[in-house]
């Protein structure tokens, strides 16, 4: 997965160690874009000590949804 420009400069200068509510917070504070805060949004609620640790939970995450099939790509039933 590859982060926006923004999301990138956001990540560099937050304050680590901080929460997915922090990072939302901060996020819309700062202006952040709604994409990038809805990226956001889907990181576990956890404390995450540095951006390459975001990083890896939303690549992570995005690999999992390329493999796992999606409901509309399953054959219909006969």
């Amino acid at each position: 997965m590859h982060t926006s420009p923004a999301l990138d400069r956001f990540l560099r200068g937050m304050e680590y160690p901080a929460t997915r509510d922090d990072l939302l917070r901060e996020a819309a504070r700062d202006g952040l874009g709604p994409d990038d805060r809805a990226v956001l949004a889907q990181l576990p609620e956890q404390s995450f000590s540095a951006a390459w640790h975001i990083r890896y939970h939303l690549t992570r995450h995005a690999l999992a949804e390329e493999l796992v099939p999606s409901a509309s790509a399953a054959p219909a039933a006969a």
